[in-house]
């Protein structure tokens, strides 16, 4: 459209007027102030998302999505589909994963921290009603932790490469372990 105005400008002999340079223009003086303020927000998200991108929990943020399958104490497995959310903020990072089969549902979440590559912090799981705290090594997307509580103990296997995200968990109770592959 501005191209067609531009040539029936040229063709009648006239200059074509910018949209830009005049005051209506998205430039005005008046406009400055909020365009500066958008481009700083923009930038301080952009280096907020960089930085959480460095940290240990790279490449986790987002919801992630699939199945895999569940084994319970009396060697019975099911097949679950999961659904997991990670929040990352430099060396903290939350996370919410719901898993579900016909017959079987539990709703793990998880806030943690690093501190080089010690991983610390706590996981509730609400079906059950059952909390405690998350101790392991970690970082760049592989973690391997205890998660402990009274009576309960479950290792967890945590690996993301790329879009892919694998998740293993080991208990000693009538949840006996888990294998569930992600994709984001």
């Amino acid at each position: 459209m501005g191209h067609q105005l531009a040539y029936r400008a040229a063709a009648d002999g006239k200059r074509p007027v910018s949209k830009i340079g005049g005051a209506s223009g998205f430039f005005s003086k008046a406009r400055r102030p909020a365009f500066a303020a958008v481009a700083f927000f923009v930038t301080a998200l952009a280096t907020t998302a960089g930085h959480a991108q460095s940290g240990p929990f790279a490449g986790m943020a987002g919801t992630w999505n699939g199945g895999g399958s569940v084994t319970l104490d009396d060697g019975s497995s099911e097949r679950i589909r999961c659904r997991a959310t990670y929040h990352v903020a430099g060396p903290r990072m939350s996370m919410s994963l719901t898993c579900a089969s016909d017959a079987y549902k539990f709703n793990l979440a998880a806030d943690v921290q690093s501190d080089g590559n010690a991983v610390s912090g706590s996981w509730s799981e609400s079906s059950r009603n059952v909390s405690g705290s998350i101790e392991g090594r970690g970082g760049g997307g592989n973690f391997q932790v205890l998660a402990s509580a009274p009576g309960f103990n479950a290792n967890i296997s945590l690996q993301t490469r790329g879009n892919k995200q694998s998740v293993t968990i080991r208990a000693d109770s009538q949840f006996r372990g888990a294998n569930i592959s992600l994709t984001k």
